[in-house]
């Protein structure tokens, strides 16, 4: 016990439904590793992309609870609050992007000439990591901002819409590094623009308020915050419009897939990708804006 008479060991950390949906993530994320690391394996790009998303969900999950359980997330110079749901939001999204990753790219309905045992394995991975994405997304629902309660900003709808765009630019990112040809045209490369500045902000926007130091700038952070949303509407809406101009127009490409492009090597796929995920973050910006108007900064930390 402490000076004050309170025990070293946090119970409400485990005792509680936010444990209880840390200790499943915890369970879950350890035995997909101990099967991809036993039998299921992995390879290419693809594949490593899976193993890092299941590994480092697990590090920081295993951190933030072993933190949580014995009081020493106060001593973290950091908004915890603000961090553990922005975390349990982007890991939500990993696990639903590996859990469709990893069997489209492993997964074989046919079991090869030396048996099934690894085809069970993957399937048993897929199944283990499609689950792992509710106790993320309970801890989501259970962190996040409620009438009539002070939380964080990144509890807010606004705050949890910032990860999803930024995730959502790291899939344009993906797709504009796998042959989109997109240096061939000024104005894909203006889109280009438009995507690294608005991912730059937002990460930015994240990273202060993760750092719990809204408060210590010399300008209202809530303000800008909503000055940029509305730009980054506006940048969003023009890319919308450039991007399958220059991509799928006659004059400038193709509007039909051609027959000879390879799967996961395709430029048409490239560039249908960045089109249907440009429209994406521009619905997720305009939303973002509804509601960043109605948000007030929380700098503070729970202890």
């Amino acid at each position: 016990m402490d000076s004050h008479g309170g025990l070293f060991l946090n119970k409400a950390a485990v005792l509680s439904p936010l444990g209880a949906a840390r200790m499943s993530q915890l369970l879950l994320g350890s035995t997909i590793i101990a099967l991809v690391a036993h039998s299921a394996g992995y390879s290419a790009t693809y594949g490593t992309f899976c193993m890092f998303v299941w590994t480092f969900c697990f590090a920081v999950t295993l951190v933030v609870f072993t933190l949580d359980v014995v009081r020493l997330h106060s001593c973290m110079p950091i908004s915890w609050d603000n961090f553990t749901v922005a975390f349990a939001m982007l890991a939500t999204l990993m696990y639903i992007t590996a859990s469709v990753v990893y069997p489209v790219y492993f997964l074989q309905t046919d079991c090869p000439e030396d048996g099934c045992e690894v085809r069970n394995y993957r399937i048993a991975v897929t199944v283990c990591s499609s689950v792992c994405c509710f106790p993320y997304g309970a801890e989501v629902f259970l962190t996040r901002a409620k009438p009539g309660h002070v939380v964080g900003y990144m509890a807010t709808m606004s705050g949890l819409l910032k990860v999803v765009q930024a995730f959502v630019a790291c899939i344009i990112f993906g797709a504009l590094a796998n042959d989109s040809e997109y240096t061939r045209f000024i104005p894909t490369q203006y889109c280009v623009v438009v995507y690294s500045l608005c991912f730059s902000v937002t990460v930015l926007v994240v990273a202060v308020t993760v750092s719990g130091r809204t408060n210590s700038l010399r300008f209202p952070f809530d303000r800008f915050v909503v000055i940029y949303t509305f730009l980054a509407v506006l940048l969003y809406l023009s890319t919308a419009l450039v991007w399958p101009i220059f991509s799928f127009d006659k004059k400038y490409g193709t509007n039909i897939r051609p027959d000879d492009c390879p799967r996961g090597s395709c430029t048409w796929d490239s560039k249908l990708v960045v089109a249907v995920f440009t429209n994406v973050n521009l619905i997720l910006y305009f939303t973002d804006l509804i509601y960043s108007q109605r948000i007030r900064f929380v700098s503070q930390s729970s202890a």
